[in-house]
């Protein structure tokens, strides 16, 4: 596989927040990031990113500087005192020295002049997979030594560093809890996501299924909140 083909791979396990408030580049843009990863995320401000930010797992923030509420070199600024390794490609229509100096202090991983055109966006990216690579952003770690890495899809015991096979639903439902870590999953939504049928998506289906995969995970890295639903816990 070259390195173009494992990247693109990668990239299509990802989760983008691709933030901008223009409504036809925003339109244009998305469908450009499309091409690389299958799930995209949009907002236009940074309200409704903040909102996403909590509610899903997001491995890449694209983001315009101009925004309505904060100015995207703010809203870094304020996401780089919890979170100082997210890749973040900064977006604008302005090559004005005082952004890029500030852009600098931000460890972003690029600064791209409007419009974007697709091999500058494509360098980028895969920039992005780098750094995401280098930081091990890619490997969830549960209690008792089990570690699960989101590209490869391998759930390993550190301990004797054996492979715990998983089910296809078991992977299903590894994958959405960590897409969804930052929020609790009704089991409405868990069942429509992992059963085609609706019929075999009983409740008593879904609660087997949890207690296989806590098996393997660890009882308490699935937390069940009565009457609500479930969320990943590492």
């Amino acid at each position: 596989m070259t390195i173009s083909n494992h990247y693109n791979k990668i990239l299509k396990t990802l989760n983008i927040l691709y933030i901008e408030d223009e409504e036809t580049i925003k339109e244009n843009v998305k469908k450009t990031l499309q091409l690389f990863c299958e799930n995209v995320l949009d907002a236009q401000n940074i309200k409704e990113a903040k909102e996403l930010l909590q509610n899903s797992r997001i491995d890449i923030i694209i983001s315009d500087i101009n925004l309505p509420d904060i100015s995207g070199i703010d809203f870094i600024k304020e996401l780089r005192k919890i979170d100082k390794t997210i890749p973040i490609i900064i977006l604008s229509a302005y090559t004005d020295k005082k952004y890029l100096l500030e852009a600098t202090k931000l460890k972003l991983i690029d600064y791209l002049t409007k419009p974007v055109d697709f091999k500058s966006l494509n360098t980028a990216l895969y920039n992005c997979v780098d750094e995401i690579l280098d930081n091990s952003r890619y490997i969830i770690s549960f209690k008792n030594n089990i570690t699960y890495n989101v590209l490869q899809k391998k759930l390993i015991n550190n301990i004797n560093n054996e492979e715990i096979s998983l089910t296809s639903k078991e992977l299903n439902l590894l994958d959405l809890l960590i897409q969804n870590s930052n929020r609790v999953i009704s089991t409405d939504e868990l069942k429509a996501h992992i059963w085609e049928d609706e019929y075999e998506a009983t409740d008593s289906a879904l609660k087997n299924l949890l207690n296989k995969l806590r098996k393997k995970v660890g009882k308490e890295s699935i937390i069940n909140l009565s009457g609500v639903g479930y969320r990943l816990n590492y």
